[in-house]
Formats: C-alpha cells, sequence, structure tokens
C-alpha cells in the first residue's frame, strides 16, 4: 500500500511539474509576443512602424527633425516606439520659408488625424495584438518543439537518471527556472542603448491642455514645433469647437423639427382633416420647397434640369473634376411628372429608416454628426454613397475607422466605394464594420440592396482612369444582376450615371447616389426614382475637406416601407459653414409613372441589348 501511495504521489509531482511548465511556456509565449510586437499603420498623412517596448515611454521618431517622447499610458512598463516614415526632406531645415511652405500641405491632414486620434489608436491596436498572438504562438511551437527534441537527444535512460537525481527538487527547479526566463525575455525585449532617447529638452509648453501635455523634445524637432506648434493647435482646436457647435445645433435642430411634426399630427387628429402646413423653424411652411442650400437645382420639386450633363464633377480633395456624368440631360424623363408614392400600409414606427451620407472625403469632422442623426432619427441603416476617403491610401485606414465607429452598434453600415476610393481603403473599411458592396444582393432589414465599387479611379496628380469596365457596362450588369435575382429595392452606386442601365431594367425602382457634390431630388429615371445626395463633408472645388466647412454638408434620412417595398419620403438635414444645421420637412418619394404601352410588370422590364 505504501509503496502504490508513493507512486501515486509521484505521479501526481510530475504532472503537476509538466502543468507548471506549460503554463510558464505559455505565460513566456504570450511575454515575448506582445513586447516585441509590430505593426505598420498611419501617423498623420505618413505611414509609420509601430513597435511595443518596455521602457515606459512614447516615443515618436520623425528621422531628422528628432523625437518627441510622453509617458507611456500602458500597464506593465510597456512603452511603444513610432518611427514616421516618409518626412519631407524640406523639413529638415528650420526657418520660416521653407518650413512653413512644407508644413501648409500637411497641416490640414495633422488636424484631421489628430481630431479623431482614437481611430489610429484602435487600428494599431487591433495590428499589434494580432501580431502579437502570431509571434506568442510562434514562440509557443519552438518552445514545445524544442521540449521535445531535447528530450529525444537525451534518450530514455538519460532522462530516467536526471528524474531520479532531480527528482526531490523537482519543483524548486522548475520555479527558478521560470523566473530566470521571464526576467531575461522582460530585460532583453526592451529597446537596446542605440535606441533610446539620450537627451531630451526640457517639457514643450506648446502641449499644454492637450493630450500631449509633458511631451518632451529632442532635436530639430524642438524648433518647429516651437515655431508652428501653436498654429497646428490652433486649427486643431477650431476644429473641434466647430464640429461640436454643430453637433449640438444638429440636436436641437433636429428635436425642433420633431416637436413641429408632433404638433401638426395631433392638430391633424383633432380635427380630421388635412391643415395647411405648419411654419418651420425659419418661419417657411413646412411643406414648400426649399432653396438648395447648396446653390444646385431642387431637382422634381421645382422642374428645373439638374445639368449634370454639364461635364462638371466633383473635384474632391485635390481640385481635379471628374468630369461629371453623361447621357442625363433635361430631356431624359420620358413619363409625366411622378406623383407622389401612396400611403403606407405599415405603421410609422414600423418603418425601415435609413441615412445617406455621401462624399466625405475623409472629413472625419463630420462622424460625431453621423452618430447623432442616427440615433436621433431610430435610423437602422447607414449608406454610403462612396468617396469616404480622398485618395485611396493606407495611410487613410483612420478615416473609414472613424467613419465606421460612428455607427452606433446594431446599425448596419453599407458601403458602395466611390473613385476617390480604392480596394485597400475598400477592405480597410470592411474591416471596421462596413458591408461593402461587390455586385450582389445584400438584404437588410429587408431592404435588398445592389451596389458595387466605381468603374473609374481617381487619383491625385493622375487624374481618372477606368477599371476595365465603362458605366454603361457597369449599369447593364447591374441590371441583369437585379432583373436574375426577382428584382432589388435599392440601387446604391457612386456615380449616377452608371445606374441609368439599371433603372431602364424595371427591376430597379430606386437608386441613391453621390459624386455630384449637389443635390438632386428624386426625379424618374427609366422606370426607377433617382436620388442624388450632395458631399456630406460640404465638399467644394479647390477647397480641402479637412478642417472647418468650406461649403454646406448634407446628409438625408430616407423611410422605407416593408410592406409595399417602396421608399415613402426623404429628409434633408444641411449643415452649414457657420455651424447652423437646418433640418428639413419630410417631403413625399415620387411614385414611378409607367409608359402607356410596352409594360410587363414589376422587375418585368427589357434590359438594353
Amino acid at each position: 500500500m505504501t509503496d502504490r501511495t508513493d507512486e501515486t504521489r509521484t505521479d501526481r509531482a510530475r504532472w503537476l511539474v509538466r502543468v507548471a511548465l506549460a503554463l510558464v511556456a505559455l505565460l513566456l509565449s504570450l511575454v515575448a509576443g506582445v513586447t516585441t510586437a509590430r505593426a505598420e499603420a498611419g501617423f498623420g498623412p505618413h505611414l509609420a512602424h509601430y513597435a511595443v517596448t518596455t521602457d515606459d515611454l512614447v516615443v515618436v521618431d520623425l528621422g531628422p527633425l528628432g523625437t518627441l517622447e510622453v509617458d507611456s499610458p500602458l500597464p506593465f512598463t510597456l512603452g511603444m516606439r513610432v518611427t514616421v516614415q516618409e518626412i519631407p526632406a524640406s523639413l529638415t531645415e528650420v526657418d520660416d520659408a521653407t518650413t512653413l511652405q512644407a508644413l501648409s500641405g500637411d497641416l490640414q491632414r495633422y488636424v484631421q488625424f489628430f481630431s479623431a486620434p482614437q481611430a489610429t489608436v484602435t487600428d494599431v491596436t487591433h495590428a499589434l495584438v494580432r501580431d502579437a498572438l502570431r509571434r506568442a504562438t510562434a514562440t509557443f511551437v519552438a518552445i514545445v518543439a524544442l521540449w521535445w527534441l531535447g528530450r529525444l537527444a537525451l534518450g530514455a535512460p538519460r532522462r530516467t537518471e536526471l528524474a531520479s537525481t532531480w527528482g526531490a527538487h523537482r519543483v524548486r527547479i522548475a520555479a527558478g527556472t521560470a523566473i530566470v526566463v521571464l526576467v531575461a525575455a522582460v530585460a532583453t525585449s526592451s529597446v537596446g542603448p542605440a535606441g533610446r532617447v539620450e537627451q531630451s529638452q526640457p517639457v514643450s509648453r506648446v502641449f499644454d491642455g492637450t493630450a500631449l501635455e509633458g511631451a518632451r523634445v529632442t532635436g530639430r524637432l524642438g524648433g518647429v514645433i516651437d515655431t508652428y506648434g501653436a498654429k497646428v493647435l490652433a486649427a486643431y482646436r477650431t476644429n473641434q469647437e466647430f464640429y461640436a457647435r454643430a453637433d449640438a445645433a444638429l440636436a436641437e435642430s433636429w428635436d425642433e423639427r420633431a416637436q413641429i411634426e408632433e404638433l401638426s399630427a395631433r392638430a391633424r387628429d383633432a380635427d380630421g382633416d388635412e391643415l395647411s402646413p405648419l411654419p418651420d423653424a425659419t418661419g417657411a411652411p413646412t411643406g414648400a420647397p426649399t432653396g438648395e442650400a447648396t446653390g444646385g437645382p431642387t431637382g422634381a420639386a421645382t422642374g428645373e434640369a439638374t445639368g449634370e450633363a454639364d461635364g462638371e464633377g466633383d473635384g474632391g480633395a485635390d481640385g481635379e473634376g471628374d468630369g461629371g456624368e453623361t447621357g442625363a440631360g433635361a430631356d431624359e424623363e420620358p413619363f409625366a411628372t411622378p406623383t407622389p408614392s401612396p400611403t403606407p400600409t405599415t405603421p410609422e414606427e414600423d418603418l425601415v429608416v435609413l441615412v445617406v451620407v455621401s462624399d466625405l472625403h475623409c472629413n472625419v469632422g463630420m462622424a460625431p454628426l453621423i452618430t447623432t442623426l442616427v440615433e436621433r432619427s431610430g435610423a437602422s441603416i447607414v449608406l454610403d454613397a462612396g468617396d469616404t476617403t480622398v485618395n485611396g491610401t493606407a495611410v487613410e485606414q483612420y478615416c473609414t475607422s472613424t467613419f465606421a465607429s460612428a455607427v452606433p452598434d446594431g446599425v448596419q453600415l453599407v458601403v458602395s466605394p466611390g473613385n476617390h476610393d480604392s480596394a485597400a481603403s475598400a477592405d480597410a473599411y470592411a474591416g471596421a464594420g462596413a458591408r461593402v458592396l461587390g455586385g450582389k444582393v445584400v438584404e437588410v432589414d429587408g431592404l435588398r440592396i445592389l451596389g458595387d465599387s466605381d468603374p473609374n479611379e481617381t487619383r491625385a496628380g493622375t487624374g481618372t482612369a477606368s477599371l476595365g469596365e465603362s458605366a454603361v457596362d457597369a449599369g447593364v450588369r447591374l441590371g441583369r444582376t437585379a432583373c436574375d435575382e426577382g428584382g432589388v429595392d435599392l440601387l446604391l452606386i457612386h456615380t449616377p450615371a452608371v445606374g441609368e442601365s439599371a433603372l431602364a431594367s424595371g427591376c430597379v425602382p430606386a437608386q441613391v447616389s453621390g459624386h455630384l457634390h449637389r443635390r438632386t431630388d428624386p426625379r424618374q429615371v427609366g422606370l426607377g426614382i433617382r436620388y442624388i445626395s450632395s458631399s456630406t463633408a460640404g465638399a467644394t472645388l479647390g477647397e480641402a475637406t479637412v478642417g472647418p466647412l468650406n461649403g454646406t454638408a448634407e446628409m438625408t434620412v430616407l423611410r422605407w416601407d416593408p410592406a409595399t417595398r417602396l421608399l415613402v419620403d426623404y429628409q434633408v438635414v444641411l449643415v452649414s459653414p457657420d455651424a447652423r444645421v437646418s433640418v428639413q420637412p419630410r417631403r413625399a418619394w415620387p411614385a414611378i409613372v409607367l409608359p402607356d404601352q410596352g409594360w410587363a410588370g414589376p422587375f418585368g422590364g427589357m434590359l438594353p441589348s
């Protein structure tokens, strides 16, 4: 009995040692993975290399300019070294003529970056966590492999001999080995002497009152910051204050409009008759057509031509026109003026609410306003009609991440990439949670949506080029897809002209687009109703789309009836360059007027040959 008890104790001790060694190996792998994690991501208008360190500092290395260092907010003495790439050579000279000229091109992008740093922090964190897990897994596999190779090298007789010799001290040996290994791992994973900041200037007072308060600067960067840092921070604060005022104005204006509509509904219920439209917040009747703050036509409300064939493009943030759309003139309406859609059969509280944004061009300042409008309207879907970025570059990932984060949890973001976007930016958007359309029908809250990336690509300095498919061919392909799927409820495409063939098919009752940076109210094109959204960034030809608005920014709220599968109405929200917000009254979505002959019924139209 005694021998059996001793054997049981020996087996138990052996398993305890094995479990302890496995835990040590796992912990060692995690420490090694975390402290050696690396990632490539954006830093303002530049690419940067991020590396985890253990010196309790966050050091931003700007090459010949010097470094900026702050105490790390990370736990366990973890820090970060950020090596910024692609610093302009002209910034190595600190004088008013050359430095200010070089900084002016990047100033707005730095302001844009620092106005929403949480997006970059999130992207970098995710990238570092993924890299840390990969490194930890590789380390653990290597440790286990070395363990088994060591056992094989020793052989069974030698292992038995060692076990009998060290058996009585195996627990102490395992614990001591674990401590030594962990201490060695932490000590050797820190930044080496060559990578440390040897000398730091006194704390820069330029950063007082910001997240970088207490930062220390080395090298020529100190001269740049002392000379121009106040300018950058002043621009940053102006940007923050502008969008904070605009966001507060949006909430107030939305609540005022909701109160007006509620009073109007109560009055109608009390009298049992339709009343004259009540005045809105500006004193105009809520049912009267409103002038377009963007200076564009009022579209179907006024019966004027949209001028879409005039060749004016969106300009974008780079100031280059895209050539506009073609073949959409004043004579394109083959049928009578559309009439309002029939009264919805679904209770108002059960209508599907959508918020439309377009041509954001990386103006992350509008992100909180998108959040406020989605929450106030009760929207369950956000439609992004494209041109979310400026050039579709890797450093613009923080743009897509910011806009994706602006959409509240539980709300689906659906995107049709524009000509200023790219496959890389679309992938980044999808990685941040957006549902990027790729030529197939998707269903969200019962709404069947079709869309695809724009067939053209626009890049600063190189202009616009086709990606291999013409606008007409893209429209025909989308129309066939819609008909093959038994019809869709909505076509979301960036450039309006791309959808013309699809609208002619009879399988697409509604289209939402952007691109032109001016709104065209819903009007019939072919056998569907097309709505063109203006820029949500207030994009104006030749002006930057970051910082306070240079033009009027617009968002639109749509309501869709699941019973009739038709849009019910639309409501435009205008944000002006003086941070005032106007929430326009709801206006009825027009009904489709069918031709007298040749109509084959819903979804039965014929595509052009």
